[in-house]
Formats: C-alpha cells, sequence, structure tokens
C-alpha cells in the first residue's frame, strides 16, 4: 500500500542534494558572488539573467517572475512530476532509502533497481539504433526521411534511428553490455520464439519514445521495405515501463513550451510532432498507437495548469471520415478540461508532414492558428447526419445538436451558437433556445446518467461542485486544480537548530519579557506602506496539497469564491532607510543564520519589525528557530510558515547577492546589518522608555522612576558597544 513519505526523509533528501548540480542540468549557470549563481530562468523568457541560485540555502528564486522554491519544487516544475514522485526520484538519484507513514510502502529497491536496469537498456538501445542509421544499412531509413523534408539535425533532435534487418543485432549488443535475457525480455524490445528471443524491430525506422522527464521508455517503429509483412507502424507492446495510455509522445521536448505558453497541440503522428517542432509550433505531442484519453489528459492538464485561468487544447485530424470519428471522440473528452478545446482541420485532409513538404512550414503555423472551438465542430458534425432539406430532418438535427450547445462551458457564447445553429437549420431562434434550454436542464435532472456525447442528451453533464465565474470563464469550483477545495499545509514547519541554545532552552533567542529592543509582541501592528502583493496561483506554492508530503497539521482549503476575506500583505517599501535595514537583516538571517552567535539571535528575534511584510517573515524565521530546524530545512521551513502570498519575497530574500567578496567581508557585512538594525531598534525603544520616565511622577513612584533611568542607561551602554563596532 502506497503511503506518505516520512517527513524526516523529505528533509534528509533535501540536505543531501545539491540544488546548484541539479539546476545545472537544465540552466547554464555562473557565479554572482560569493555562494550565489545565477543564469536565464527556465520558467519564462528573458535576455538577462535574474534566475538565482543559492546552494548554501538550497534555494532558487527569479527575480523576473517571482518563482522560488527548493530542489524538490523546481524538479516538479521541471519535469511536472508529483510530490511523491520527485522525493522518490531524487531519492533514488542518491541511493538513499525513503520510509513511509502508517506501514505504507514506496517502491522497493530490489524494484527500482529493476526498473533502472530497463531504462538503462533502452538508452542503450536507443544509442544503438541512432549509429545504425549512419550506416550504409541504414540508407533506407535516410532515404525515407529524406523524402519527408527532414535532414540529419532533424533526426539527431528527435533521437530517430534504424533498426537493421538482421535477427539479433540489437539482442548481441545488449547481452554485450551486461543484459541478460531474462532482463531483455521484459524490454517490450524483442520477441520470443522457439530458439529464444529475438529483435523485435528489424529493417524500420525507429522514434525513441520517452516519458516526460526525458528518459526513453519504448520505441515506434515504421516499415521501410516492402517484404515486411508486419503492420506500417509497430510500437513496444506494453510493459512495465511502457503504457500506451499514458505516453505522449514528444512530451519531454513540448513540455517546457506547453507550461510557458498554455497550449497543448494533439497530432496524430511521429513525423506530424516533427514536422509542428521544426515550424515553430513546439507545443505538439502525439499518442503512441491509442486515442486520446483519459489518462493522457491528466498530464496534459498538470502540464497546462489546468485552473479555469487559461490555457488552451487543440486537436488536429485528417479531413477524412476517421478523423471526425477520431475528433468526435476527442469532444467526449472534453468534459475533463477546463482549458477551451479546439480543433484544426485542413480542408484537403493534409496532416501537418504533408503540408510542411508540400506548402512550407508557414502552412503548418496557418493550419493550427485556424482552429476552431471543438463544440462547433461537433455541432457540424452532427448536422451532417441529417438531410437539412427536409422537415424531419431539421427537427431531428435540432435534437442532436442541441445538447452539444448545451455543452459549451461559458454562458455568454451558448446563446450566440444557439443564433448559429439556428441560421445553419434554417429554424427560428427561439425554438433553438427552447431545445437548448430543455437539454441542459435533462442534464442536470439526471447526472448520473446523461451521455456526454454530441449523440447523447447529458450535454451539461458536469463534474460535482463547478460553479461558473461569470461571462468569458471556465467553470472553477470544488473538486478542481485551483477551485480551492485542495488541502494545504499551512502546519510551521521545524526551525533551524544551527545556532548556540539559550540556557533557559530555547534556540536563537526566546519569547522573553520584551524588556529587551520591545520584543515581538506587538510587531505584526505596524502596516507596511507599498504596492498590494498578488496573489500567486496554486502552482506557485511548492507542496501543498501533494498525495506525498506528509504533513503534520493540514487544513483543508475553502473554495476561492466562498472564501473568507483576507487583509491584503502589502510588499514593504524600499525607500525608508529603515526598511532597507529590516530587508537586510531578514537576508543575513535567512542567508547566514550560521554566522550569528547566541546573544544576536536572541536580539533579532526580540527585534520590532515596522513593515508587515517584513514582520511576518520575522515571525517565520522565530518560529522556524524556535522549532530546531536543520540548514537543509531552514528556508523552507520559513517559507512555509509565512502567507502563501509572502513566500516568494522569502525566496527572494534567501537568493539575494550579498555585497561582500570574501567569506571575511561576508562574515563584517552581517555582523555590521545585525548591530545597525538593533542600533535602531535601541534608538526607537530609547524613545519609548524617555516618554515613559516622562510621565512618571518621581515622588508617587520613585521606584519606576529609578528603574527606567538604569533601563534607559543600559540601552545606552548596549547602543556605543554597537557603535564602537
Amino acid at each position: 500500500m502506497a503511503g506518505l513519505i516520512k517527513r524526516e526523509d523529505i528533509d534528509e533528501v533535501r540536505q543531501r542534494t545539491d540544488i546548484k548540480e541539479i539546476v545545472d542540468g537544465y540552466v547554464t549557470l555562473k557565479s554572482a558572488g560569493i555562494g550565489s549563481f545565477k543564469g536565464l530562468c527556465p520558467f519564462h523568457d528573458e535576455r538577462s539573467p535574474s534566475f538565482h541560485v543559492r546552494p548554501q540555502v538550497g534555494t532558487y528564486h527569479c527575480f523576473g517572475c517571482g518563482e522560488g522554491g527548493d530542489v524538490i519544487s523546481f524538479v516538479q516544475k521541471m519535469d511536472h512530476t508529483t510530490f511523491s514522485e520527485t522525493v522518490e526520484k531524487l531519492a533514488h538519484r542518491i541511493n538513499y532509502t525513503l520510509r513511509y507513514e502508517d506501514g505504507g510502502t514506496g517502491p522497493r529497491r530490489e524494484d527500482v533497481g529493476k526498473r533502472q536496469r530497463l531504462l538503462d537498456a533502452h538508452k542503450i538501445a536507443a544509442e544503438f539504433f541512432r549509429a545504425q542509421l549512419l550506416t550504409p544499412g541504414g540508407a533506407a531509413g535516410r532515404k525515407f526521411l529524406e523524402g519527408r523534408g527532414f535532414d540529419q539535425a532533424a533526426a539527431d533532435h528527435f533521437g530517430v534511428g534504424y533498426a537493421p534487418q538482421g535477427w539479433d543485432g540489437l539482442l548481441k549488443h545488449l547481452t554485450g553490455r551486461g543484459f541478460a535475457h531474462e532482463e531483455l525480455k521484459l524490454t517490450g524490445m524483442f520477441s520470443e520464439g522457439n530458439r529464444g528471443i529475438y529483435d523485435r524491430f528489424r529493417g524500420r525506422l525507429i522514434w525513441p519514445i520517452r516519458d516526460i522527464s526525458g528518459d526513453t521508455i519504448g520505441f515506434g517503429a515504421r516499415k521501410l521495405f516492402e517484404d515486411d509483412q508486419g503492420p506500417k507502424y509497430l510500437n513496444t507492446p506494453e510493459t512495465t515501463l511502457y503504457k500506451k495510455s499514458q505516453v505522449l509522445y514528444g512530451i519531454d521536448l513540448a513540455k517546457r513550451d506547453i507550461a510557458r505558453n498554455r497550449q497543448l497541440v494533439v497530432v496524430e503522428g511521429y513525423t506530424d510532432v516533427m514536422a509542428c517542432h521544426l515550424a515553430g509550433i513546439t507545443t505538439a505531442v502525439a499518442t503512441c498507437g491509442t486515442a486520446f484519453g483519459a489518462d493522457h489528459i491528466k498530464i496534459a492538464r498538470r502540464l497546462l495548469s489546468d485552473d479555469g485561468s487559461g490555457g488552451e487544447v487543440v486537436f488536429t485530424f485528417d479531413g477524412d471520415e476517421a478523423g471526425q470519428k477520431a475528433a468526435l471522440r476527442a469532444f467526449e473528452e472534453d468534459q475533463r478540461f477546463i482549458a477551451q478545446t479546439f480543433v484544426a482541420v485542413e480542408p484537403t485532409g493534409a496532416d501537418p508532414c504533408d503540408l510542411r513538404m508540400t506548402r512550407g512550414e508557414p502552412a503548418v503555423r496557418e493550419l493550427i492558428s485556424s482552429r476552431r472551438p471543438l463544440f462547433e465542430f461537433a455541432i457540424k458534425a452532427t448536422l451532417k447526419r441529417f438531410d437539412l432539406n427536409t422537415v424531419e430532418g431539421r427537427v431531428q438535427a435540432l435534437r442532436a445538436a442541441a445538447p452539444v450547445v448545451a455543452q459549451i462551458r461559458d454562458p455568454a457564447m451558448r446563446p450566440a451558437y444557439s443564433r448559429e445553429l439556428a441560421g445553419w437549420l434554417g429554424v427560428d431562434v427561439e425554438d433553438v433556445l427552447r431545445a437548448v434550454s430543455a437539454a441542459g436542464k435533462r442534464a442536470k435532472d439526471q447526472p448520473a446518467t446523461a451521455a456526454a456525447s454530441p449523440q447523447g442528451t447529458g450535454a451539461q453533464q458536469r463534474q460535482p461542485g463547478r460553479q461558473h465565474s461569470g461571462p468569458g470563464q471556465q467553470y472553477r469550483g470544488e473538486g478542481q486544480p485551483g477551485g480551492g477545495s485542495q488541502h494545504q499545509d499551512r502546519s510551521q514547519p521545524r526551525g533551524y537548530s544551527g545556532a548556540p541554545s539559550r540556557p533557559d532552552g530555547g534556540r536563537y533567542g526566546g519569547q522573553g519579557d520584551g524588556s529587551r529592543y520591545g520584543g515581538q509582541g506587538d510587531g505584526g501592528r505596524y502596516g507596511g506602506q507599498g504596492r498590494p502583493v498578488e496573489r500567486r496561483e496554486q502552482q506557485h506554492s511548492p507542496y501543498p496539497g501533494e498525495a506525498g508530503y506528509a504533513a503534520p497539521d493540514a487544513y483543508a482549503g475553502h473554495p476561492e469564491d466562498a472564501a473568507p476575506s483576507k487583509p491584503v500583505v502589502s510588499l514593504p517599501d524600499l525607500r525608508d532607510p529603515s526598511v532597507r535595514m529590516e530587508r537586510d537583516a531578514l537576508i543575513v538571517a535567512l542567508q547566514q543564520p550560521g554566522l550569528l552567535d547566541a546573544e544576536q539571535w536572541q536580539h533579532f528575534t526580540e527585534s520590532r519589525f515596522r513593515e508587515q511584510a517584513h514582520a511576518m517573515v520575522h515571525e517565520a524565521i522565530r518560529a522556524a528557530g524556535f522549532a530546531g530546524a536543520t540548514p537543509s530545512q531552514w528556508v523552507e521551513s520559513v517559507r512555509q510558515a509565512v502567507p502563501e502570498e509572502l513566500r516568494g519575497l522569502v525566496s527572494e530574500l534567501a537568493v539575494t547577492p550579498l555585497p561582500a567578496h570574501n567569506d571575511d567581508a561576508v562574515r563584517l557585512y552581517c555582523r555590521g546589518i545585525l548591530n545597525r538594525l538593533f542600533d535602531i531598534q535601541i534608538t526607537q525603544l530609547k524613545a519609548d522608555k524617555m516618554g515613559q520616565l516622562q510621565r512618571t511622577d518621581p515622588a508617587a513612584d520613585p521606584e519606576a522612576f529609578q528603574r527606567l533611568n538604569r533601563e534607559l542607561m543600559e540601552l545606552e551602554m548596549q547602543r556605543r558597544a554597537l557603535r564602537s563596532e
């Protein structure tokens, strides 16, 4: 039984994984000062680098788009994997065995080892096929590619190869690399006969099929020779790695642009994917020998961040009858998307590869830009089944098409398409509106049995809890990403334990009585001035709601529309020197906690921060310190302890370069910043004490008068000591 990964194991994986080494696999990083690196952001287009990584605190942040987090969230966002999948992947990378809560289990070590062996075999096989394409025997494969308009650079980009005509070319190659026959049987690359196993792919052009992380998990093979008695296309059969209902060809190359552009283009074949990408449609993918189904949609929605805030899915189909049937099958699955769905059909029936060959790459781009809403295509396809020249045919067509119109998500679009349908049928608009309204009511009354298809009557069937968000908007509500019904972990993670303990057992200073530097009890009362923080979408938060995260104190969120109002948190106005000082002090505490001794931590934790955002981050640092966080947990603990809209600020503070060029300069800078903060705090506290002294009658309360004088003297001595440093 699968279980939640133990929190301490998550922390261990985070601590042992070098974030710079991971990010280097995606981004070219250059030094940006002591312990800091920067490069071009992988999450948005930019010309000058604003993406910073600080390995010492295990954090990244982009000053351009605001993306930030730790190594786990980075891999999640880049590979579009779940939290548990990401932790398991990183754990395997460092050879760490994970433990699970409540007796649950994850992948067994032996199973992980077997999977890795299968991946290794596929990687070696892909290299073998690519090399064979360049041999004299691969001439037929090269000729096929040239005939489709693909040069060697295109073949290299997509990893296209060639399987030689012999029976055991790949078999000998893999056994020579140490793979046993029993292992190779599990790869799907071999068939088995009376004399043992032999190559499954022979004399064929080969496309490697990769998963979303880029690992080769199977192959697609196209027939090249007339004497080949097999099918035109032959794919890897179902294996532990390759599940055709969960695989999209080209997803490894398209995933970043799909996420960035909020667009997914679904084509029908490997060469169509190649043609689209080479024409600039780099969001194109294809299914592998099966229809686009529910499992594919899960992948697509995760990449699109399909939460009702935009995005589109474009299906391309041949213009023949088979292509129309495929489009209608896609329409049936439309219910699972919140994003708008479209269809692009070339009138002549040409696919993207044919278009590129005959009319050039601009024609491929024109095909995608000519997309039409999928429900429009479905309506017209439905009408084609009836003779619209007769009264009976028009009535039957209206009955069949009304449920399709009722399915249109945008309530402002339904009347418009009702009028279009009236025109296509040549009937009164009121008749169509009544038919559409009746179809919608039938779907609501029969949610369990209504059929979501152009032929059915369940046009309005929807997943429970969806709500209209107004004209022009997608449905958004309970049960959907972004709808707010997800559970978020709002517990305060454990804090940092690197500094010496205080005598009273607290770390980095205790709660105290508030007498030194004013305490923290009222630190949150100072409202910040400046621009409001824009609330980030859910996907910017590293882990909330992920099934693999064992959160100690999670709470159930509310749908966004019904959530109680929250005070707007403002970003600090850095034109104020004292506010800039607060920011610099938070930077020091986040980036260099180990440089502060126990006394400095006590002074820091007891400081008062004027700006609301700074006060909230300061309180999160205090909470992390009291909880005893390890260095690997430090920044992430603070980030998880602040409100979601301030997590980007924490990431930003954690990677902001320090104005120092060596370790000694860093120590001097950090100490100087904190001393200046404490000086300001002392000055403010002296002003408070002086006011109290002036309001105190020495005759009526001599003890209080003397105590205030002593405290003022102590504060002045502390201020002079700080300034002397």
